[in-house]
């Protein structure tokens, strides 16, 4: 099914894709492509399925001129441009991927071709897409990451993917199974389909929990990528994160039939703030529960950087033009990178006051009990689904993981990226405050009348 928008705009499904790989293609050594297949042989395909009871997206009510509207300062770069390419995001219905695929668009005429691949794309990500003026052609991907056939066909003539398609769970809603099948086989699957097909870029989005924190609650303070911190086995969504993203980096370096290689890279954002936040929107409305005060989920003391989406988007525009510099990607290549900005180093809980004081919200002064109870309260809730495992499906509302993460001093500095590609925030936090705070004004009201509908 396609239909034609304003900007240039295609939708495909599975069933809309047609055509047959190239002769070229089809007739490519078989030992070739087996040797590049064992090279993914680490895959772990299971038979996971969509959980079931699934809650359906809340309308996040991001007004157009938030996602397209440029930053006041000077956003020009020396790395080269993305001229010609043809790029692939996965995730592009989400929080973040949305934001890269508006991005591309305001590169305006330099792409050939942006296509958007999501499960689902929301009417109003549609409408929002539409209203861009851009000549670049932009496709949409309706399918599903685990497709082999889909995907086999999205990454045809492409020369850039931007992998941000993933499952994020950090209370356990999610089956291990379902988190492994989609993130890390899922990717998998995405790099094979790219190296059969000749995909010369791949920029995957991580995530800081792939470092930690650690189950012991070891801090960092400012720790860059050479920063020696102990890992351990941890929550089912870090693990398959880490995983995923060593099958990037793993592969970077493969030759392809014209004679380069395969360039691959990782991002490691910090927690992820900006207009049409999933979790703030549940922050937001635990507040307008508790008389407009946010709760106190995180202890004063216990920093962290979050990083607007705005520059987390712009970090995968910048890494992907520096890496078609030839001495540029020399140092990029199979690397990873923690994306950062200045926003300041609050607490979870302190941040979300910061952005919300102006408009009235507080903060609780205190955690509502010790920590030290608090992780035998979460133990205690832990043992508890265990036992009923049999029976019924309890999902705890706190986690042990959870307090780990909310309460653990944990700050890191984007100047590698900045040294090694010339990342540099697109936005100030003062614009980032602003915008974010501007759509909590927006949100709020309409937030308050749904749950007092709900109570009704």
């Amino acid at each position: 099914m396609t239909a034609s928008l304003r900007l240039p705009l295609h939708r495909v499904t599975p069933q809309a894709v047609s055509g047959s790989p190239p002769v070229a293609e089809r007739r490519r050594s078989e030992r070739e492509i087996n040797t590049k297949r064992h090279l993914l042989s680490r895959r772990n395909f299971g038979q996971g399925q969509e959980p079931k009871n699934k809650q359906p997206t809340l309308p996040l009510l991001l007004p157009p001129h938030q996602l397209t509207g440029l930053p006041s300062q000077n956003c020009s770069s020396a790395a080269m441009s993305l001229a010609g390419m043809s790029c692939l995001v996965t995730g592009a219905g989400g929080f973040l991927g949305q934001i890269i695929v508006c991005q591309l668009l305001e590169e305006g005429e330099k792409l050939v071709e942006v296509r958007a691949l999501d499960k689902a794309f929301s009417t109003e990500t549609l409408q929002r897409f539409s209203e861009l003026k851009s000549t670049t052609l932009l496709t949409i991907l309706n399918g599903d990451i685990q497709d082999t056939s889909f995907l086999r066909k999205a990454v045809q003539g492409i020369s850039l993917v931007i992998h941000s398609a993933c499952v994020i769970d950090i209370l356990g809603l999610v089956e291990r199974q379902v988190l492994w099948d989609i993130n890390v086989a899922g990717t998998q699957l995405l790099l094979e389909m790219c190296l059969l097909h000749d995909v010369k870029y791949f920029i995957y989005t991580s995530s800081l929990e792939v470092t930690g924190p650690n189950r012991n609650g070891d801090p960092m303070c400012n720790g860059d990528e050479d920063s020696v911190y102990q890992v351990t086995d941890g929550f089912p969504y870090a693990e398959t994160k880490r995983e995923a993203e060593k099958s990037v980096l793993e592969l970077d370096g493969l030759p392809l039939k014209d004679g380069s290689s395969f360039m691959t890279c990782a991002l490691r954002s910090m927690y992820i703030f900006g207009e049409g936040s999933p979790f703030l929107l549940k922050h937001i409305d635990e507040a307008i529960l508790n008389h407009k005060v946010f709760l106190r989920i995180s202890r004063k003391e216990a920093l962290v950087n979050p990083v607007y989406v705005g520059n987390v988007a712009w970090a995968h525009i910048q890494v992907a033009k520096a890496m078609r510099n030839p001495e540029k990607v020399k140092k990029i290549r199979g690397q990873f990178y923690y994306i950062s900005d200045d926003s300041p180093h609050l607490s979870y809980a302190d941040f979300n006051h910061e952005l919300g004081k102006e408009l009235g919200f507080g903060v609780e002064p205190r955690l509502g009990m010790p920590l030290t109870m608090l992780y035998w309260y979460a133990m205690l809730l832990e043992l508890v689904s265990f036992l009923l495992r049999p029976f019924v499906r309890y999902v705890p509302v706190v986690n042990r993981h959870l307090l780990t993460l909310l309460n653990t001093p944990f700050t890191f500095s984007f100047k590698k990226a900045q040294r090694d590609f010339g990342y540099a925030p697109r936005y100030t936090w003062e614009e980032a405050k602003r915008r974010t705070s501007q759509w909590i004004a927006e949100v709020t009201p309409l937030r308050t009348a749904y749950l007092k509908s709900k109570k009704v």
